[in-house]
Formats: structure tokens, C-alpha cells, sequence
């Protein structure tokens, strides 16, 4: 690092512009590659369709040259690139649709909002430390964006479970606001009281426990949101936030004991809600063998092991695959969707890709020096990794598909917006790290410069 920054500046800014083209070039390539699958001809639009990838990565490039000179340069351009594959793998399963329920234009308009959401972000929050003082008004907003889906008139149901909203002919899941909220309260919360629930006041045995005034005021709001989503079925979203709050009580204390009570509860929350919730049942049911009943709740399933399995190692090619036999193939298993035409190589450099975004998340979180900073981004990590965890597991058959989407990639416009919002979270928070280094560094220069020396 420079003495003046410039250097630094300019070579995280220049890095990052670099493999923003990349990016750019990555998904032009696809786009013009799912093209030739249809006719021996470039797209007419081609220059028109990179002119606008270009533009929108531009526009999220020079908020930060200008906004955040000195934040990581790789999260931006890995956002813009699975960004890409998610729309060039939307617009393929438009080829075997009618025109009306295409769905890569709406995509399209949703990238740009979401990049719009970034700069916003970038641009409104400057100072990460001033979402730590509204922590309760914070938590206030998550919790009402928990049960907006919940007011009659306001929400909806979709696919089983009630996650909507509808204003006007706008529809989106506040649900996704709600997750970023609420990382905010519970980083705040547990960097103010991390000594307390670590030491513990009382003692069990050999167990020192903390006192429920201390415990409790994060306990609650985390149990009513939890009780929220059950009630919404939204099995995803509630499987994401208890493993996030239990990581983020782990990494604020550093107490194993946290991880195993979280475990112990999780299962019997598991058990309890196999036995009583009738679609909980069948998604494990199916799980464990989907070709019980191929025909009917095991399809889905069935067909994305199929697509994953006949794109072998290399893949059939864009546009030569059916990708569009997997129901729902555009949100839930876009992975498949991808894999099958991409082969076992493609999936694996997409993955590759995620697992890239997740380790700079935390890498941002590792060098933050104030605990607050540290705790925000290791949540909004945790977020990154988890979903994509989930959602990757359920359609390979790891786990149980609990129904999230995969960041950046799956169609959707509400975790698009709320992706692009963490990644400019978490370049601020770089960007505040990067500035303390420089004047650290600048402070230290001036201390070890030699007097003058007097005539």
C-alpha cells in the first residue's frame, strides 16, 4: 500500500474493471451461444444486449471508484458474473415457452433494479457504524416485513406458501428485506453483550449460562421471526435464519456450547415439524425416494437428478438440452437447469464461483477491525453461504429441498435486489477497513519521518 493510497486505489479499482469485463464477455459469449443453438446467425440485438451488461456493471463500477475507492475488487465482479449465467440460463428456458410467460425480460428490468439498489446502497450508507445506533428501529422494520405477507388484502399465497406481497401490479417477497434487517440487529445486540454470554452469569453443572435479560432480548424477536415463517411455510427462509442466528451467536462468543444447544433444538424442531406439518412430511418422504411416486410429488426431483446426469461431464450444449422438463426450473433448480447444459465442469466452475463470493464475505468480516463491522459481515456471509448451501443440496438430493433460491442465479426479483444490497454492504464495509489501514499507515509515516534539522 501506497504512502498517498493512490496506488492502492487504482489497482483494486483497475482489478476490479477487469474482471467486470470478464463477466461482461462470459455472459455475451452465452448469450450468443444459446443464439446459435436456434439459427446459424448472431443475435441481431448482441450489441445492444452487451452494451447494457457493460452499462449496468459500469454503473455499479464508478458508485464505488467514486463512493468506496478502496473496497475489495472481486465481490462486485463475481455478483455481475453469476448475475449473467442467470439470466443467459432464464432466457434459454424461454426458448420452450410461449411469449407470455417468458420470464428473462422481467429478469433483465430486476438486474437493474437490483443494481440500482446497490449504488443506493453504497451511496446512503456511508458509515456502517450508523445502522449499529438504529438497531431497534431496524428490528422493528424486520419484523413488520416478517408479517406484511400476513395481512389480508396485502399478501398472498404462491406455490404453498404465503410469502407475498402485491401493491399495485408489483409483487415481491418483503421476506428478503427482512433477512438483511434482522443481521443487523443481531450483530449489533451481540456485539454489545458478547462478554456477558460468553462468561455467563449462572452455572449449571460445569456450565456457566447467561441471564435471561441478557439473552432474552435477541431470543425473542429471533423466535417470534422463526414462529412467523412457520406459519408462512416458508421452510427455506426459516431453516436460513435459525443457522445464521446460531452462527453469529458462535462467532460473537466463540462458545461451542451455542452450536450444540442450536443443533439439539434444530432436531427436535425437525422432528416435531415432520410429524405435524403434512407438507414438511412429504418433502422429506420424496427426499428420501423420489421414485416412490415419479409420476407425482417425486417429478420435480426425479427430473432435476435426470438433467444433472445427462449433462455428463461437458454438457449437451446451451440450448441443446431439456432443461425445460424440470417444473419450476427458472427459481428452485435453476442448478440443474444449468448443469445439464454446462455438464459436471460447468456446474462445478459455477460453484467454484459461489464458494469465491462466500470466502471474500468473510474475508471482509476477518479484516474488520471494529467487532460490530466484523459480526455484520460475517451474518451477511453467512446469508450468501447458507442459501446457496441449501438450495444446492436440495436439488442434488443432500439434504431435504426446502424451496430457496440460489443467489444471483434463480429468477426472482425480491432476492436479486436483497442479494445485490449485501454485496454493497459488504464493500463498505471493505472500503471502511481498507481507509483505517491507509491512515494507520499515513500516522505511522509521519511519526517515523526525521526532524528537520535546524541551520
Amino acid at each position: 500500500m501506497s504512502g498517498d493510497g493512490g496506488t492502492f486505489l487504482t489497482d483494486r479499482r483497475v482489478r476490479e474493471l477487469g474482471l467486470g469485463l470478464l463477466a461482461a464477455l462470459v455472459t455475451a459469449g452465452g448469450y450468443v451461444l444459446l443464439a446459435l443453438s436456434e439459427a446459424p446467425a448472431l443475435p441481431p440485438d448482441l450489441w445492444g444486449f452487451l452494451a447494457v451488461v457493460l452499462g449496468l456493471f459500469g454503473l455499479g463500477h464508478l458508485a464505488l471508484r467514486r463512493l468506496a475507492p478502496f473496497a475489495d475488487a472481486t465481490l462486485l465482479p463475481l455478483a455481475a458474473l453469476l448475475a449473467g449465467l442467470g439470466f443467459v440460463t432464464i432466457a434459454r428456458l424461454d426458448l420452450a415457452v410461449p411469449p407470455e410467460r417468458r420470464l428473462a425480460l422481467t429478469q433483465a428490468v430486476w438486474v437493474g433494479v437490483g443494481m440500482a439498489a446497490f449504488v443506493g446502497t453504497v451511496a446512503g450508507v456511508r458509515r456502517v457504524r450508523t445502522l449499529e445506533r438504529y438497531r431497534y428501529s431496524i428490528l422493528l422494520a424486520g419484523v413488520v416485513a416478517l408479517l406484511l405477507p400476513l395481512v389480508p388484502g396485502l399478501g398472498y399465497e404462491a406455490n404453498g406458501a404465503r410469502l407475498w406481497i402485491r401493491v399495485g401490479t408489483l409483487n415481491f417477497q418483503p421476506g428478503e428485506a427482512a433477512k438483511v434487517l434482522l443481521v443487523v440487529f443481531f450483530a449489533a445486540y451481540l456485539t454489545d453483550h458478547r462478554e456477558v454470554l460468553t462468561t455467563g452469569s449462572r452455572r449449571l453443572g460445569r456450565l456457566s449460562l447467561p441471564d435471561a435479560r441478557h439473552l432474552g432480548p435477541v431470543l425473542v424477536p429471533w423466535g417470534i421471526s422463526i414462529l412467523i415463517m412457520v406459519n408462512q411455510k416458508d421452510l427455506g427462509s426459516s431453516l436460513l435464519f435459525f443457522t445464521v442466528f446460531v452462527a453469529m451467536l458462535y462467532m460473537a462468543t466463540g462458545r461451542l456450547a451455542y452450536l450444540l444447544a442450536g443443533l439439539l433444538l434444530f432436531s427436535g424442531a425437525a422432528v416435531f415439524a415432520y410429524r405435524n406439518f403434512t407438507h414438511v412430511t412429504d418433502r422429506v418422504q420424496t427426499w428420501l425416494d423420489p421414485w416412490a411416486d415419479v409420476q407425482g410429488r417425486g417429478y420435480q426431483l426425479a427430473q432435476s437428478l435426470f438433467a444433472l446426469g445427462e449433462g455428463g461431464l461437458t454438457g449437451t450444449g446451451l440450448g441443446l438440452g431439456r432443461p425445460d422438463l424440470i417444473p419450476n426450473a427458472a427459481t428452485d433448480f435453476v442448478l440443474p437447469a444449468l448443469g445439464e447444459e454446462l455438464g459436471f465442469a460447468g456446474t462445478l466452475a459455477v460453484l467454484a464461483a459461489f464458494l469465491l463470493l462466500v470466502g471474500r464475505a468473510f474475508r471482509v468480516a476477518v479484516e474488520a477491525p471494529r467487532p460490530f463491522s466484523q459480526l455484520f459481515a460475517a451474518g451477511l456471509a453467512t446469508i450468501l453461504g447458507v442459501q446457496t448451501f441449501v438450495i444446492v443440496g436440495g436439488v442434488t438430493r443432500v439434504i431435504p429441498l426446502t424451496g430457496v433460491t440460489l443467489p444471483f442465479v434463480s429468477y426472482g426479483g425480491s432476492s436479486l435486489v436483497a442479494n445485490f444490497v449485501i454485496v454493497a454492504l459488504l464493500l463498505r464495509i471493505s472500503d471502511e477497513t481498507a481507509r483505517g489501514a491507509l491512515d494507520d499507515a499515513r500516522r505511522r509515516a509521519r511519526h517515523l519521518e526525521p526532524a528537520a534539522v535546524a541551520p
